[in-house]
């Protein structure tokens, strides 16, 4: 856990408060859950899917 709290302090949002660290790395878990879903939903039924382009 010090390895963390080093790695924010010395980051962009080091100098912020305590409320606007927990909304940014809120945020950041946010995106990388979704990202992950969506991998997962991906990998799951990726063979089901057809692509049909515009041409």
């Amino acid at each position: 856990m010090d390895v963390v709290k080093e790695i924010i302090q010395n980051s962009a949002i080091g100098p912020l408060s305590y409320g606007y660290k927990s909304a940014v790395l809120i945020l950041f878990g946010l995106i990388v859950s979704i990202l992950l879903i969506m991998l997962a939903l991906l990998l799951s039924h990726g063979a089901n899917l057809t692509f049909h382009y515009g041409y």
